[in-house]
Parts: structure tokens; sequence; C-alpha cells
């Protein structure tokens, strides 16, 4: 082989070394761009599960909190008309009956928020709740009337207490299947 073939040779052994050199860089540098785009793909989106997964916890806890306040203001207005209620048990005349009508509006409006917010377990107990709250406070006004008509000084307690008490005792057997109700649906949303 002549001298310059031997070179041209050398030469070719140097391109096909050079060759296969720039040939393995480039597809390891390739492999380490696809290997780096999945791992910045499976970080976003663990990044985005997480970030959903919060949110929806947060709405979770925004829902209970709202459930929460709605349970406990329906409580409160149940109370307030109780009070109402056992004040007119108590006097000579139906004089009261202006206050519970206001404690009957606002036991109307915390239902409603209730009714809203739900569950419909919950809001079915809230609706038993209310009617027969607005049932004594109609029987109440019937009964308060006879004895205003019928004695003079006599409070409308001292002649119905076997029905004021029967309508305490229904109260709160409302009020606690309401107040079962409304734990077991907080329960749920934890």
């Amino acid at each position: 082989m002549p001298a310059r073939w031997a070179i041209m040779n050398g030469v070719q052994d140097t391109v096909a070394v050079a060759l296969i050199t720039s040939m393995s860089t480039l597809a390891a540098a390739g492999m380490t761009g696809v290997i780096g785009a999945w791992a910045a793909r499976r970080q976003v989106t663990s990044h985005l599960t997480g970030a959903r997964e919060e949110r929806a916890e947060q709405r979770a806890t925004e829902r209970a909190q709202r459930r929460r306040d709605a349970y406990v203001g329906f409580l409160g207005a149940c109370d307030q008309a109780y009070r109402s209620l056992d004040r007119n048990w108590r006097q000579e005349s139906g004089a009261g009956h202006g206050e519970t009508y206001q404690a009957l509006r606002g036991l109307d409006e915390a239902y409603n928020i209730v009714l809203l917010e739900g569950p419909e377990e919950v809001a079915r107990e809230a609706e038993l709740v209310t009617a027969s709250i607005n049932g004594e406070s109609r029987e109440q006004r019937r009964l308060v009337g006879e004895v205003a008509a019928e004695s003079d000084g006599v409070a409308p307690a001292d002649v119905h207490g076997p029905w004021r008490r029967t309508a305490i005792e229904e109260r709160a057997r409302r009020r606690d299947s309401f107040v079962d109700a409304a734990r077991a649906a907080l329960e749920q949303t934890r």
C-alpha cells in the first residue's frame, strides 16, 4: 500500500472515531434532554395534583365551616324563639306575640340558610324544628287568648301546664334530631 493510502486510511480512521464520538455525544445529550423533560413533566404533574388536592381540601373545609355557621345560626334562632315563647307562657296577655313574630322571622331566615347549605337530611330536620316552633306559637296564641278572656291575673303556663310541658319536650326532641343530623353532616365533610 502506498504511503499516501496509509495516511488517508489513518485520516479515515480519525474521521470515523470523530464521527462516532460526536454521534454518541449527541445521543447522550438527546437522552439527557428527553429524561430531563420527562422528569420536569412528572414534577409539574405532581405539583398540579398536589394543588388540586389542596384546593379540594380547602373547598371542603370552607363548606364545612359554612355549614357549621349555618347550623349554629339556626340553633341560635331556635333559642331566641324558645325564649320568646317561654316569656309568652308567663304573661297574662298576648302582648309578647310581636316579639315572638320577630323571633320566628329570624328562625325562618336561619332555616333558609340551612336549606341552602344542606345536606338534605339536615335541611329536613331543620324544617321539622321550624314547623314545630311555628305550630307551638300558633297554639300558644290560641291558648293565651283563651286564658286572657277567661281568667284575670293567671299566667297561661299555670292554666295549660301539661300542654306547655309537652311542647317543651317536643322542642328538645326536634332540636336533638337536628343536632344529630348536623353532627353527622359535619363528620362527613372531614
